[in-house]
């Protein structure tokens, strides 16, 4: 079995799996309380489940980009149940899944999240003969990625209503918009992923696994009197 977590946004998400495949999920919004809800959330699904920690022979964990403290607390708590039970820990991007549920598709698939200072982030990925990142994550405007869509492209993700609007007025019938509910984000889809990762064999240090911030939280300078 393993435990998938996801708290890259205020829309937080576990799943318990067994070889990638769902077996129960939890996901609601947390309004940035992570910190006094992950923890009694993943019992409950474990209580749910009827399934014991020591059952759990994974950690996948969500790594970003996303808010700041929400990513902390979710890569500490993967951190720290892969150490305590000795299983592997894999990283894997929030935007890559957000894209993933849209593989069917063989469209290029373009995750968006809001970044902040009228910018966002971005990435690209598609199904071809394999899953493929074609861009990874960056932080760029909705002027610069217009100019970059040459064919039909889903936009996915958390994309604000306003950048919605930018892409369907500048794209036209190039841009393809699922609605908020199927866009939303499920551990699920990060446990299909973290799977397919693990089972290459491939999997991260947790003395070495970081959030993907994209960009350094602005320090704040002591004023001089």
């Amino acid at each position: 079995m393993e435990l998938a977590i996801d708290t890259s946004t205020d829309f937080a998400s576990i799943a318990l799996s067994d070889e990638g495949q769902t077996v129960a999920e939890l996901t609601w919004h947390s309004m940035q309380n992570h910190t006094m809800e992950l923890v009694p959330n993943i019992v409950h699904l474990q209580n749910q489940t009827k399934l014991s920690p020591e059952s759990l022979g994974a950690i996948f964990v969500a790594r970003g980009p996303g808010s700041f403290n929400g990513l902390r607390v979710g890569i500490s708590t993967a951190k720290g149940l892969a150490l305590a039970l000795n299983v592997p820990l894999v990283g894997i991007g929030t935007l890559e899944i957000e894209a993933y549920p849209f593989a069917i598709t063989r469209l290029p698939l373009c995750p968006i999240h809001n970044a902040g200072r009228e910018e966002i982030a971005t990435a690209l990925y598609q199904q071809n003969d394999d899953w493929q990142c074609l861009v990874e994550e960056h932080i760029t405007t909705v002027d610069i990625l217009c100019q970059q869509i040459e064919r039909k492209t889903l936009f996915c993700g958390e994309i604000p209503p306003s950048v919605d609007q930018q892409l369907r007025q500048r794209l036209g019938r190039q841009a393809i918009i699922p609605d908020l509910a199927a866009r939303m984000r499920h551990a699920s889809h990060l446990a299909a992923l973290g799977w397919r990762r693990l089972n290459r064999g491939d999997h991260d240090s947790p003395a070495s696994l970081q959030p993907l911030y994209l960009r350094q939280p602005p320090i704040t300078q002591r004023k001089v009197k």
